[in-house]
């Protein structure tokens, strides 16, 4: 038998759906993990049971579109060394790579598990995790196989930078050839860090071009330390999101103006890298489409929350609160290809977050504050 739950009392709704995106003095209906119904107050249909939001707002479930959690050791003196004014340069992943690969398989789950934890019980309800730190075709299988039990976003990440033992020719054949054979079973995107020192345009087209055979979709590493073509070349080749899009030229913001290409932020990389933000406002104003994450990462960006990107962006990238969360959330989702996520309307998974304030506004305006009442995914308490 369905029991259905109603969620009253709502200060604020904020739907994500670019139809009515904010409902105040809102209820919500939950059904066979659903939403069921959503809108004023005063029209809501009678449920089984009842939950008081007590005037709080509540928000869709964040969606984290890009993040690296499979992985282990630690690189605190690297970002030491950072504050102290060491450039970023990207060269320490090759650290977390050796870590990685001496980790044994329980060791990677659990780690990535209390994760995934941590980052829901910030209220981020979908999470996109990518491999990367495995760099060989057993390592990078392992990882892909772990972050299949933990969500149905996960990435080929095998192009993430050259490992040591090798030079660049020979890898990018490995990578997509039998490391791609291997890992495309547990993957549903393909990425390339496409940066110097990492790989450039044209062996990032082959490995994406490969991952396209394989039936994976495409996502891109792009421009984050300089301008190059990781950017166009994601657009050209219809991927779902160009990711840091820090360093843009007029050619690049018009190229992802006129794709379906998302442009996803990841403010928590120029945050601990000190590093120039992108600018946002200009890529709003063009007309492309935004998504916010965490890029969480244990070199670049160690956060798991959303939240304080959503911050960051208002605070750094001239993000109005509205155009963060809505990045957070429904520009996530779109990063993804996802249209049962990221908003709350009928039909809709019913992943929402309760907030301890009357307003998604104080995700900004109360930075660092845990403001998490409750997350509902698919329906359930968590």
């Amino acid at each position: 038998m369905t029991t259905t739950t109603l969620i009253d009392q709502i200060g604020l709704l904020y739907t994500g759906d670019p139809e009515r995106e904010e409902v105040p003095d809102a209820a919500l209906v939950i059904e066979d993990g659903s939403v069921a119904w959503c809108g004023p107050a005063a029209g809501a249909p009678a449920a089984d049971e009842r939950v008081d939001a007590g005037g709080r707002a509540v928000i869709p479930g964040f969606v984290d579109s890009h993040a690296h959690l499979i992985f282990a050791g630690d690189r605190t003196a690297e970002f030491q060394a950072r504050m102290s004014g060491e450039p970023y340069t990207g060269g320490g992943i090759r650290t977390t790579v050796a870590a990685t690969r001496e980790a044994g398989e329980a060791e990677l789950a659990t780690h990535a598990y209390s994760l995934v934890r941590e980052m829901r019980a910030q209220g981020t309800t979908t999470v996109e995790i990518k491999s990367g730190y495995g760099l060989s075709v057993e390592h990078e299988r392992r990882s892909l196989e772990i972050a299949t039990t933990l969500t149905d976003e996960t990435t080929f990440l095998g192009a993430h930078v050259v490992p040591a033992d090798m030079d660049a020719d020979s890898y990018v054949r490995l990578v997509a050839g039998e490391m791609l054979e291997a890992c495309a079973p547990y993957a549903k995107w393909v990425d390339v860090f496409c940066e110097r020192g990492a790989f450039d345009g044209d062996q990032t087209r082959e490995i994406l071009s490969a991952g396209l055979k394989a039936g994976l979709g495409v996502r891109v590493h792009a421009n984050q330390l300089t301008e190059g073509p990781g950017v166009r070349i994601a657009c050209e080749l219809g991927a779902a999101s160009a990711d840091h899009c820090t360093h843009l030229t007029a050619a690049d913001v018009d190229a992802l103006a006129s794709s379906g290409t998302v442009a996803t932020l990841l403010p928590g990389a120029e945050f601990s890298t000190r590093s120039p933000y992108p600018d946002a406002r200009r890529l709003i104003d063009a007309g492309v489409t935004v998504a916010l994450a965490t890029d969480c990462n244990p070199g670049s960006s160690f956060t798991s929350s959303m939240a304080f990107c959503v911050a960051l962006a208002v605070r750094e990238m001239r993000m109005t609160p509205l155009e963060a969360i809505r990045a957070a959330t429904y520009g996530g989702a779109r990063a993804l290809r996802r249209t049962d996520v990221g908003w709350l309307r009928r039909g809709a998974r019913a992943d929402l977050v309760i907030l301890d304030a009357p307003s998604y506004v104080h995700l900004a305006y109360r930075p660092g504050v845990p403001l998490v009442h409750q997350v509902f995914h698919g329906g359930l308490l968590l």
